[in-house]
């Protein structure tokens, strides 16, 4: 066993929570991606707009990462949503709009739930490569989390929690 797993990382196989880890995320991202082109249709705030491209090409980075990573592997790659046609937020009634703090607040908890994704996914590798690139995109993640705070913050779309006064 230890001579299959004391090489170059690329040359050992994926275990199972790896596959399933790395396949899940990705799936996950496509969906997001197609999600977030959509939010950027409905989005008005411009600061916020640029968020959700980020976001989309922080996906897009990534998804073609892991991609890559399961094909080496001989993993098929789930299958991903149409992209969503761009049009003006005129276009969309006003009921049937999203608001720019929604969209935001899902930003926020798409990211913070990207963070605990990367953390499991880190701490079920064995092989070093999949945890590194996992690091890697989580600190990306902790980045665009902050920005989305302090977007969150200026806008004052921030809703906290009960705060604990003594």
């Amino acid at each position: 066993m230890l001579g299959i797993l004391s090489g170059n990382p690329k040359d050992e196989p994926m275990h199972y929570g790896e596959v399933f880890g790395t396949w899940s995320f990705l799936m996950t991202g496509k969906g997001m991606v197609a999600a977030y082109q959509a939010l950027t249709n409905h989005a008005g705030d411009e600061d916020l707009k640029k968020l959700i491209e980020e976001s989309i090409q922080h996906c897009t980075n990534e998804m073609k990462q892991i991609e890559e990573l399961l094909k080496e592997n001989g993993v098929g790659l789930p299958p991903a949503p149409p992209e969503r046609p761009n049009t003006s937020v005129d276009e969309i009634p006003v009921g049937a709009r999203f608001q720019d703090p929604e969209i935001a607040a899902k930003l926020s908890a798409d990211t913070a739930a990207g963070l605990i994704a990367c953390s499991t996914i880190m701490g079920q590798s064995i092989r070093e490569d999949i945890a590194v690139m996992f690091g890697q995109i989580h600190m990306q993640k902790a980045a665009l989390g902050a920005k989305l705070l302090r977007l969150n913050k200026e806008k004052g779309w921030l809703i906290p929690p009960p705060l604990h006064h003594k």
